[in-house]
């Protein structure tokens, strides 16, 4: 090209250039068929169940390293108020030494394996996990095998992760979004198992005995409760065969035979406030009675999730921002940040918002009367392009979620435990495409409108409405 024709080009203003550009018509290649094949091309999970009831699940990808874990049916919901703490505490403990291995022994051979092992404990299920070579995974696999049915539970180590939990309760303590969903669960499962803290009171870590986290393990640790999973550098029946080899000798207990039954949710609406003048900020909890992760509302539920979406004022943004309840809590200037989510168990589960208001000027009414009309919007005038941008939110979350072996190793032990199997990719985007506009109206109206809802705050939140008039508030405007 001349040097007098570049001169023309950089003179010409650029949406001019834009305009000339774009003047003729093109067409935007079609990637939704490619997308769709790319799904179907992901590995298979493969699942076989052991004669004596542990599955064994696994996912090839050609890498060097493998994630294998073990997800066991078991955590806080089978818990009673006098052993409330019992799954966490154990989790500790695991790690602590088995008859086979000291806790130094154990610690210097994941070392020098160059591996990790990490555990966590939720309302339904406790994890161990560890992340290796995949040459390894033999000797991870018996490391696992050996930590699960040959725990020490010393009573010296005992009494030192007491005090080790009670300082993590204290961490958590300062952890403010923690213990807003503590105190929301306390709230709308108040009288059952599920209001539960995960920690436990101080009076119960203080009391915990050996004998209590023995029993924990005889009556949950059985075989029928456990999901062997991998993902990775993993032959799967070469992983049968190891899972075989260090589990096969593992049988329920007599009276273990099948799985025990939790005490069933029971969502009670509710308001909490924990009043402190001292903070800056007022923390906000409003919620209603999700679904649980097998209902066929939970892929709605979940785009709803999606279309309410998250913000922080850190993050900047204004009148560009693409979520109209974001736009609404930047223009209203009291939001500090919200975060829309769905918390999903065996049979209930929690949909709401979380937020950080500024408390004065009717702030906090401000802001519940605009979550609560947010939903109200949703179910009258959503529009396609929010749903199929909600869409490709969820989609794209859900995939991110599972790049690597740890998140692919985690979602494989996490959906045999909630569905009984995996649902593939393939079947996820299906199920999140029939979702159409219609569907989601009518479930934010059967999970929404007149249906009590759950708000708890913390801080200075003298200015939040009485109960009644939230309650109100909630079924007003949906029709």
């Amino acid at each position: 090209m001349s040097s007098s024709r570049l001169q023309a080009l950089a003179t010409r203003p650029l949406c001019k250039l834009l305009n000339a550009r774009c003047s003729s018509t093109v067409t935007a290649p079609d990637f939704s068929g490619t997308f769709k094949k790319s799904l179907l091309n992901i590995n298979p999970t493969e699942v076989t169940v052991l004669p004596n009831g542990i599955r064994v699940c696994s996912e090839y990808t050609d890498t060097p390293t493998a994630t294998l874990g073990l997800w066991i049916n078991a955590g806080t919901r089978w818990e009673t108020a006098e052993n409330n703490g019992v799954a966490h505490f154990l989790e500790h403990m695991i790690f602590k030494g088995t008859a086979n291995r000291s806790q130094h022994e154990l610690e210097l051979e994941v070392e020098n394996m160059g591996a990790h092992l990490n555990a966590y404990t939720s309302r339904e299920q406790t994890v161990y996990y560890g992340k290796c070579l995949a040459k390894d995974v033999d000797r991870s696999m018996d490391i696992l095998a050996d930590i699960l049915q040959n725990p020490k539970l010393e009573e010296g180590a005992i009494e030192r992760e007491r005090h080790v939990i009670l300082r993590e309760m204290q961490e958590v303590e300062m952890n403010l979004q923690e213990v807003m969903f503590d105190h929301l669960h306390a709230s709308a499962y108040m009288g059952t198992p599920l209001a539960f803290n995960i920690l436990g009171p101080t009076a119960n870590i203080n009391s915990i005995s050996r004998e209590a986290l023995q029993q924990y393990i005889t009556t949950h640790y059985q075989p029928h409760n456990i999901v062997v999973a991998a993902a990775g550098g993993v032959d799967h029946w070469e992983l049968v065969k190891l899972a075989e080899k260090h589990f096969g000798g593992m049988q329920s207990a007599p009276d273990q035979h099948k799985v025990i039954d939790f005490v069933p949710a029971r969502y009670s609406g509710s308001m909490m406030h924990l009043r402190d003048d001292s903070i800056e900020y007022a923390h906000i909890v409003l919620a209603v009675e999700g679904c649980g992760w097998t209902d066929p509302d939970y892929f709605a539920l979940m785009l709803a999730n999606m279309i309410v979406g998250s913000w922080s004022r850190s993050q900047g943004g204004g009148i560009e921002l693409s979520s109209p309840f974001a736009k609404k809590m930047y223009d209203m200037g009291k939001c500090q940040s919200y975060m829309s989510f769905n918390t999903c168990y065996k049979d209930t589960g929690l949909w709401g918002v979380y937020g950080v208001v500024k408390p004065d000027d009717d702030g906090l009414r401000k802001y519940v009367g605009a979550v609560q009309a947010e939903w109200r919007r949703v179910h009258r005038s959503i529009t396609p392009g929010e749903v199929q941008r909600a869409k490709n939110l969820l989609k794209t979350t859900l995939l991110a979620g599972c790049d690597g072996t740890t998140a692919v190793c985690e979602d494989i032990g996490r959906q045999m435990l909630t569905y009984g199997r995996r649902m593939t990719f393939a079947e996820v985007d299906s199920r999140i495409e029939a979702v159409t506009p219609e569907l989601l109206k009518k479930v934010m109206f059967d999970y929404v409108a007149d249906y009590d809802p759950v708000l708890v705050s913390f801080g200075s939140v003298e200015g939040l409405n009485d109960y009644l008039l939230v309650k109100t508030q909630q079924s007003s405007g949906f029709d």
